[in-house]
């Protein structure tokens, strides 16, 4: 119990300095400081709430802190930090923001630098074509993202002279931008008071403060973004919001949390919840029947506390709690690797494009067909024959068809199999025509469709076919080279049985000299 006391001490009796002084690139005026972040805020109750001043100025220096020792070192906060032009600062950090939904930034760090090398405006990217849009997002996942980046540049070009929008309320009305992404951007890049709510803030605001209902929830949406807006800096908005997304990522992690080294942690409700749990037991233990006050305990009927019983193995992972995810559905995908012969001896393959809008809108695959139920391969193999040479224009014989395997990818909501087959068309390119209308179908060589607008599940495919096909060319060299070799033995062997038969001063006699001549009787 003395660990609780004591955090519990430490809160009540920390005199807090101010914050650092403002970045200059982030100067904020009187009116967006006195700004009241949350004009109505909901009923709600003081233990899911920070309702003392001083625990909010606490809150801020404590993190802030944190983060000015330990943050990490980004492209897109070097930019945000360094950039002085208003509109590439706020498209730079847009740019970001959308690349890092749903997506780890380990991963966007490479993307990232490459897109802003290719597209560092917002004007060159209006410039470019969807397809290439589609091509530098190609891996990333999530396709969707890169398309309304692309339509959002277009219309700042064409609707708003050039210029990115200046609010966060102006941020919202581009395509693909919310209420979390337009209030990070608000904040970085603008120094708007404003708070960010993405799902590392979700977690670390409800241990912070023992919300254990329906994180999706509208009443718990609602409650954590009026805690945003409270505990967001003034001086240091933007600053402040990527301080909690850090935390939420790096700290308070969704399964393994390193409690011992948060930094505000003698605020957390949660870890104190924890402390008491524990002294309870070892109440019970020594035999004492006295109950140890439940300090994160409402009292009252509440719409934030949770639901389902404490589970003493989870600890702080009692929170926040989540409804359970719905299963991806599941479906099954006839996939042919068409290729042909080019005039270099090379091999060249088609693609379709997908729909413009719907899963991996816009991207290139490999004729495809939906699996509707679990055929026969004899019925596959018609199936998807027949869609070929749809497409070809052609006859496409199905015993042609090479079955190669299965490819597993699974997307946010679909558990996808591809069953992959292949076909080499042995005619040239003059003999075989294909669909052009809306060019949605193509030939690409080999290094092309390893840089084309692909998915990461057609990548799969194309490493299967790579293998299957090296594995392929290994065998059919090897056999050659055993053929060629014992021919090879052969010529030698005969060539030895010469040579020995020279060098012994011998030659192969004639037969009529074993037959002894008689002479004729008279």
């Amino acid at each position: 119990m003395s660990r609780l006391r004591s955090a519990t001490r430490k809160v009540k009796t920390v005199l807090v300095d101010q914050t650092d002084s403002p970045n200059p690139l982030r100067i904020k005026t009187e009116a967006a400081v006195k700004k009241d972040p949350c004009t109505d805020p909901p009923a709600v109750s003081a233990v899911h709430s920070f309702p003392n001043p001083t625990d909010i100025r606490l809150f801020r220096k404590h993190i802030l802190d944190w983060y000015d020792h330990g943050k990490r070192e980004l492209p897109w906060r070097t930019l945000a930090l360094t950039e002085p032009d208003i509109d590439t600062r706020i498209y730079a950090v847009w740019v970001s923001e959308i690349m890092l939904q749903q997506t780890q930034v380990a991963t966007v760090i490479d993307y990232y630098n490459k897109w802003m090398k290719r597209w560092p405006t917002v004007h060159d990217l209006a410039a470019a074509t969807l397809e290439e849009v589609n091509q530098m997002w190609a891996g990333l996942g999530y396709y969707s993202r890169g398309k309304r980046l692309y339509e959002g540049a277009q219309k700042v070009v064409t609707q708003l002279g050039g210029e990115m929008p200046r609010t966060v309320e102006s941020l919202r009305h581009l395509p693909g931008v919310g209420r979390y992404t337009a209030g990070a951007v608000g904040s970085i890049a603008l120094g708007e008071v404003t708070g960010a709510v993405d799902g590392n803030v979700i977690r670390v605001l409800c241990r912070m403060r023992a919300i254990g209902a329906d994180s999706t929830g509208p009443a718990v949406t609602e409650a954590l973004w009026c805690t945003a807006n409270i505990l967001v800096s003034p001086e240091r908005p933007g600053d402040f919001n990527q301080a909690m997304m850090e935390l939420g990522a790096r700290i308070c992690t969704p399964k393994a949390p390193l409690c011992t080294m948060c930094p505000v942690q003698s605020q957390c409700h949660s870890y104190r919840k924890v402390l008491v749990k524990q002294e309870e037991n070892a109440t019970k233990l020594r035999g004492n029947s006295k109950t140890v006050p439940d300090i994160e305990d409402c009292g009252t009927t509440c719409n934030l506390c949770p639901t389902d019983p404490w589970d003493p193995k989870l600890g702080v992972l009692n929170f926040p709690r989540k409804p359970t995810k719905k299963a991806p559905r599941v479906e099954r995908t006839l996939t042919c690797v068409v290729a042909r012969p080019t005039p270099a001896g090379d091999r060249e393959y088609l693609l379709t494009q997908r729909p413009s809008k719907g899963l991996l809108a816009g991207m290139w695959e490999f004729p495809s067909l939906l699996l509707e139920a679990d055929d026969s391969e004899l019925k596959q193999r018609g199936a998807l024959s027949a869609e070929v040479g749809r497409r070809l224009g052609i006859q496409l014989d199905k015993g042609l068809l090479r079955y190669l395997g299965e490819v597993v990818h699974i997307f946010s909501h679909i558990h996808q199999t591809y069953v992959v087959y292949s076909v080499c068309l042995r005619v040239s390119r003059e003999e075989v025509g294909w669909d052009t209308q809306a060019g949605i179908t193509r030939w690409l060589t080999g290094p092309a469709l390893h840089t084309a607008a692909v998915s990461t599940g057609v990548k799969k495919i194309i490493k299967l076919y790579d293998s299957l096909e090296g594995q392929e060319g290994q065998t059919t060299k090897g056999k050659r080279k055993q053929s060629m070799n014992m021919k090879s033995d052969r010529e030698q062997k005969s060539k030895k049985l010469k040579n020995n038969s020279l060098n012994n001063g011998t030659r192969q006699l004639s037969l009529g000299l074993f037959i002894k001549k008689t002479k004729p009787e008279s």
